[in-house]
């Protein structure tokens, strides 16, 4: 994926001018943190419009900044923002850092005019009601550049969930309503396709699986992780099963250009074991998944997995809420699931282990066992609220656990909420958010903003300085706000 870099302008300052425009503008674009496509200086109704038609037509153009380096009359861009459909950034910067006191002279003036230049093209986008990010200041500016780095990691995030295809494999988990949601305003929303397929399609995938793949596989973990002296022994056809289940998922889903999927322990058809391993292994190469049907929070981790490839540190996972440690002045939350987290939010080398599962009513599944590497992130839940999807996002801090936990055998993560638990949970519940997440260390409140402005989806998130009572207003004015904006 690439970026466009448009800069406007206007015929009245002259050729020699507009060269020198052209000339700033590149070596501006060559300060932004990542690479940009640049497009010649646009200076009248028809290009800027044509450039906008042919963004929206480009698959590899993930979105636009904007710069008005002289002044542009805003007029002539109300076609081209009318009908650009890609994100849109408006870099409000100029081309040199200081001004050069001793020398500025009208020449200097009429050439760099983007304090005005930029307000006249702002207006123009807030009168069309463009959505889009403003970012000011100096591009050789780090604040400014990680401003940008987040937008583009959201730009990222909307390109994937737009062309996102995802395999339910059974139905979601029976009398469980958060689960639910509307699939086909999903596809009209954000471009998800959502499709269901028996198990047993997926169980003859498994069934097909090569024995000297197999093989291959089960040496892939004995080389990356600590897997347990039995997987290796007496009970190494339960490590080869697991291995088969993810060459046989792998390849499903890789046939069916499918990037996100869903289980069910309540429908394993002919599968032995509930799918552990393969499913943390998967979500590591940067697949989505939800457990129990639980497709919303599949399309979320898939496009939150998107979003972080771009150079951010830290891993992003498939997370529940569990339980609490409700010591006071201590509160915290112990996140995990059933077997499925992901090894990228993981301290250390995971261990690879067996262990009975009190459901499902299969053979015991393998899982890669581990703790959560400390520090801060956010968890993030995806909401069907029947007129609209919310989302929810909580910042936290994640924390070693306080004690050893040799008898939990599953991965996990232990995190205190901010502002404090208490506030947390009441705003969380509140909003009606849901209790399957994406915990994210790689992806951060900005970028959120950023993804759902360009989704146009509500998003309210839970912080150090929320109070619940500030909280239930801000979700009445939003209840107030999507309503009228959908119009009659």
């Amino acid at each position: 994926m690439n970026i466009w870099f448009l800069t406007g302008s206007q015929g009245l300052y002259g050729e020699d001018t507009l060269r020198q425009v052209a000339e700033q503008s590149q070596r501006i674009a060559e300060q932004l943190p990542m690479p940009v496509e640049w497009k010649p200086v646009l200076t009248d109704a028809a290009a800027i419009r044509r450039i906008m038609l042919e963004a929206n037509a480009d698959d590899s153009c993930a979105g636009v900044i904007a710069w008005m380096h002289t002044f542009s009359p805003a007029k002539m861009w109300i076609a081209g923002l009318d009908a650009l459909r890609k994100p849109l950034l408006h870099l409000h910067t100029q081309a040199n850092v200081e001004l050069p006191w001793a020398t500025i002279d009208m020449d200097f003036m009429n050439l760099n005019q983007a304090a005005h230049g930029d307000r006249e093209f702002g207006h123009i986008q807030t009168r069309l009601g463009v959505p889009r990010k403003t970012v000011a200041g100096h591009v050789s500016d780090p604040a400014v550049g990680e401003r940008i780095l987040a937008w583009l990691r959201a730009a990222k995030g909307l390109a994937e969930v737009r062309t996102l295809k995802l395999a339910r494999f059974g139905d979601n988990m029976r009398d469980v309503a958060v689960t639910e949601g509307d699939k086909v305003e999903a596809q009209l929303r954000f471009g998800v396709s959502v499709n269901t397929y028996g198990v047993n399609d997926l169980v003859e995938a498994v069934d097909a699986a090569s024995d000297a793949d197999v093989t291959a596989l089960v040496k892939e973990y004995a080389e990356q992780y600590k897997v347990a002296p039995e997987l290796l022994g007496e009970r190494n056809e339960s490590l080869r099963y697991a291995a088969r289940i993810e060459l046989g998922l792998r390849g499903f889903l890789e046939a069916g250009g499918f990037k996100a999927f869903t289980t069910n322990f309540e429908d394993l058809g002919g599968l032995r074991q509930l799918p552990g391993l393969a499913v943390q292994r998967l979500m590591a190469d940067g697949y989505g998944f939800g457990g129990e049907g639980d497709w919303k929070t599949s399309v979320l981790l898939r496009t939150l997995k998107a979003m972080s490839d771009h150079g951010a540190p830290g891993g992003t996972s498939f997370m529940e809420d569990y339980t609490y440690d409700l010591t006071p002045g201590n509160e915290l939350i112990l996140g995990a699931h059933m077997l499925e987290v992901c090894p990228s939010i993981a301290a250390g080398t995971p261990s690879c282990e067996i262990h009975p599962l009190g459901i499902g009513n299969r053979e015991d599944p393998v899982r890669l066992v581990f703790d959560a590497e400390p520090g801060p992130g956010i968890v993030v839940g995806l909401a069907d609220m029947g007129d609209r999807f919310r989302l929810v996002a909580n910042e936290i801090d994640v924390v070693a656990p306080p004690q050893p936990l040799p008898k939990l055998p599953v991965a996990r993560a232990v995190w205190q909420p901010r502002p404090n638990l208490r506030t947390s949970t009441e705003s969380w519940l509140t909003a009606g958010a849901p209790h399957h997440t994406v915990l994210s260390k790689a992806v951060g409140r900005e970028e959120l903003v950023d993804l759902a402005e360009m989704l146009g989806v509500e998003l309210v998130v839970i912080d150090a300085d929320t109070t619940t009572e500030r909280f239930a207003k801000e979700l009445r004015w939003n209840q107030a706000y999507y309503r009228l904006a959908q119009g009659f």
